[in-house]
């Protein structure tokens, strides 16, 4: 088992931009759909594997291409290690002080330790200024684990 690092940052509307984080549906648009729906399907067929927008699925980012993957950990404990990392990184950027006050490291990266110990995925957002979203996910790789059938990045 090892897990993926993902991170994300940018405009707030950008990341509102839901139709782009989620992938196509897996039939298409059946024969004498609309053309806009049709249209539609096509635009988020190209674009969903390759844009940078975390998806609203936090598995999902296994869709995304490899050069997305900011860090890959054999252990849960060095991956919540970066988890730590970037939120100490981050959290001055918070929008509100009531955020930098509430955010609690510690609490944060001993519950997504013990979530990718397991087998977990663990996906944190929050609100920076400007406005902007800082969007945080480990993804949890297992051989073993066939119900995922999701491609896997490698080490």
């Amino acid at each position: 088992m090892h897990h993926h690092g993902y991170l994300w940052v940018g405009p707030k509307h950008r990341f509102d931009e839901e139709a782009l984080r989620r992938p196509p549906h897996p039939e298409p648009p059946p024969v004498g759909s609309r053309p806009e729906l049709v249209q539609r399907y096509r635009e988020v067929a190209a674009e969903f594997p390759t844009c940078d927008l975390p998806p609203l699925e936090t598995r999902n980012w296994l869709r995304k291409p490899r050069a997305q993957v900011r860090g890959t950990w054999p252990e849960a404990s060095d991956a919540a290690a970066w988890l730590r990392d970037r939120l100490t990184e981050y959290a001055p950027r918070f929008m509100s002080d009531a955020q930098r006050e509430t955010l609690r490291p510690d609490t944060l990266v001993a519950s997504a330790e013990a979530r990718l110990g397991w087998g977990g995925d663990v996906s944190l957002g929050y609100y920076l200024e400007r406005p902007a979203y800082l969007s945080l996910a480990l993804v949890t790789c297992s051989s073993t684990d066939e119900s995922r059938a999701l491609p896997c990045p490698g080490l």
